[in-house]
């Protein structure tokens, strides 16, 4: 037979983070032994390993484990590629052209968000989020929406201190602010902004998620406040909402 095995190390270490991907929340380390057929001392030498890279974050009140920002990055440099840039331009483009709004697709990269594609409406005001820029995850639409999607542990890990807020310039400033917006995200579907970054722009953002729950993209458009009514702010939801169903199904089936 050709090639060669993975080195045990190697594997059981890939095996952890497959597993610990497809979760929910945190688990134990002896779950992850006894799930992936593992001697429970290797678990945990391999766990340590991960930790001290920040693959891997631990719950000490729960002796659990759960995946840390570099796993989450590593997922969002995937993201950032190729696949999402091209199978989501064009779906982006129809919602552009449905509302006549600016529109764009953006990733979490550990506290902020990063814009993969933008799509400007004619006639329509000018943008800070040009392919590439990276803004405050917490005070953008799209940020809050992502976000909203991840367990309450990740989101504690990405923000865990009030340094974390110091950029700021409006809320939220603290965790139990930014808590509370996540909160009515998720009760509401979608997110907003309303002059977090540009004064008299607002935007609606939808999370699309992987195979596994997680949010791989968020879909955006921005629109002068002033202009919405209320019918039109139900519109742009419902045309962001279906078009970020459109570009769930083009990722992943």
């Amino acid at each position: 037979m050709g090639g060669t095995a993975p080195a045990p190390t190697v594997d059981a270490a890939l095996r952890i983070l497959s597993f610990l991907g497809l979760q929910r929340g945190p688990v134990a380390a002896a779950t992850l032994a006894r799930t992936l057929d593992l001697p429970r001392s290797s678990v945990y030498r391999l766990l340590g390993v991960l930790e001290e890279r920040g693959f891997v974050l631990r719950y000490p009140e729960d002796k659990r484990y759960g995946l840390g920002i570099a796993a989450f990055e590593l997922g969002s440099g995937y993201t950032r590629q190729e696949p999402v840039t091209r199978l989501g331009r064009p779906v982006l483009a129809n919602l552009v052209d449905k509302v006549r709004e600016s529109g764009h697709l953006a990733v979490l990269l550990g506290r902020d968000v990063v814009y993969l594609a933008d799509e400007r409406a004619p006639g329509r005001p000018v943008l800070v989020t040009d392919v590439g820029v990276r803004l405050p995850s917490s005070l953008t639409a799209s940020g809050r929406a992502l976000l909203a999607v991840l367990p309450r542990e990740q989101v504690r890990a990405i923000f865990p201190g009030p340094e974390a807020f110091a950029a700021n310039p409006l809320p939220p400033q603290s965790y139990s602010q930014l808590r509370e917006e996540l909160l009515a995200t998720r009760a509401r579907g979608y997110a907003v902004e309303n002059g977090e970054i540009a004064e008299g722009l607002a935007s609606v953002a939808v999370a699309v998620r992987d195979r596994s729950g997680w949010p791989a993209v968020a879909l955006a458009v921005t629109f002068r406040a002033d202009q919405a009514t209320p019918e039109r702010y139900r519109e742009l939801v419902a045309q962001v909402q279906q078009h970020a169903v459109t570009l769930e199904r083009r990722l992943y089936g």
